[in-house]
């Protein structure tokens, strides 16, 4: 939503995130527009022997690629999302102009904490000395947590009001996204060095702003890339306000390290029928064996996705398509012009 904003402006915005659903260029936008292959494989190309004598993870040999192209196509402002938690994530190597946290739930609990404060604490480790944090967690005691370490750290905490919602024309579905458009406009208020953007350009921004995979509806199919509990309840809050046709089939697969019993339950609640798989890309550590897969009233055990998604379209009224980034990005490749490009 910044990028947007920032590119309705007339301003160059680069915007660098995490994870892709079709395509590894889908990572590096500028203008709206990803990386060309020519050029992220030049850069492949010149990084690769410092990639491979420094041992760098994936994620960060991406983080290294988005920073070199955005210099060399430079863009006036880069919005650079954090991978996992904050202090430790390689985007944390950046100075940054501003940071903000949008919210804080469970997930990433092997690395990031068990509980809510702890991984408070790992994303407040984007702060910098004297640089804003915008803070969009509604939670008190989050809040507090966040705002002490921002001040720890020698940072300047901006708390959005827990009950700002932005009420303006929305390119995207959802109550949740009308808060994140509200924390969007106070970042682009807040960011140091950026011109106060037109009223008029931040409206178009936000008025015409597509995010692929989060609720995204073309005919009868909606894709979400709801991969944990709250963004389960998020995606649920959404289905009830916007009440698709019925019968409401979904087809689910998650990866094995998320609460996926609870997630299931939560779309029992608004969903008439539910076929449960196995997203076909996710890693071999990360995948849920066959004989895993949840069972009961409502749920359809398949573990072939192809068979699963084909299953779900028959009487079906709308085909939600849901669980994970793999989940969406392969239902994206199956079906026919679904692609976040091209």
């Amino acid at each position: 939503m910044v990028a947007a904003a920032v590119h309705a402006a007339g301003a160059r915005a680069g915007l660098f995130t995490s994870p892709h659903l079709v395509d590894v260029r889908e990572r590096f936008q500028v203008a709206g527009q990803p990386i060309p292959a020519g050029a992220f494989a030049a850069w492949v190309a010149r990084l690769r022997p410092v990639i491979e004598t420094t041992g760098a993870s994936f994620f960060e040999a991406t983080t290294a690629i988005a920073m070199a192209d955005f210099a060399a196509r430079h863009v006036d402002v880069a919005v650079v999302e954090v991978g996992l938690g904050g202090r430790l994530d390689s985007t944390n190597a950046l100075a940054p102009a501003m940071t903000a946290v949008t919210n804080v739930s469970l997930d990433h609990t092997d690395y990031l904490g068990t509980d809510p404060a702890a991984i408070a604490r790992e994303k407040a480790g984007i702060a910098k000395p004297g640089v804003p944090m915008v803070i969009g967690e509604p939670d008190p005691s989050l809040v507090a947590v966040l705002q002490a370490e921002v001040e720890r750290r020698g940072g300047v905490a901006v708390v959005v009001d827990p009950d700002l919602r932005y009420g303006g024309p929305l390119g995207t579905a959802g109550f949740h996204q009308r808060r994140n458009a509200a924390i969007a406009r106070t970042i682009l208020e807040a960011m140091p060095g950026l011109p106060p953007l037109p009223e008029d350009a931040v409206r178009s921004g936000l008025a015409t702003v597509r995010v692929p995979g989060r609720f995204e509806r073309r005919g009868r199919w909606i894709l979400d890339v709801a991969h944990n509990p709250a963004g389960v309840e998020a995606l649920v809050a959404t289905l009830e306000a916007e009440a698709p046709a019925r019968p409401l089939h979904a087809v689910f697969a998650a990866l094995a390290d998320k609460d996926r019993t609870r997630m299931v339950r939560l779309l029992s609640r608004v969903v008439d029928r539910i076929w449960v798989s196995v997203p076909p890309s996710a890693p071999p550590d990360r995948a849920v064996p066959p004989a895993a897969l949840e069972t009961g009233p409502g749920l359809v055990s398949e573990p072939e996705f192809h068979r699963a998604l084909d299953e779900a379209q028959r009487d079906a009224g709308t085909v939600l398509v849901t669980g994970s980034f793999h989940t969406v990005g392969a239902a994206m490749v199956r079906l026919p012009g679904f692609r976040p490009f091209g």
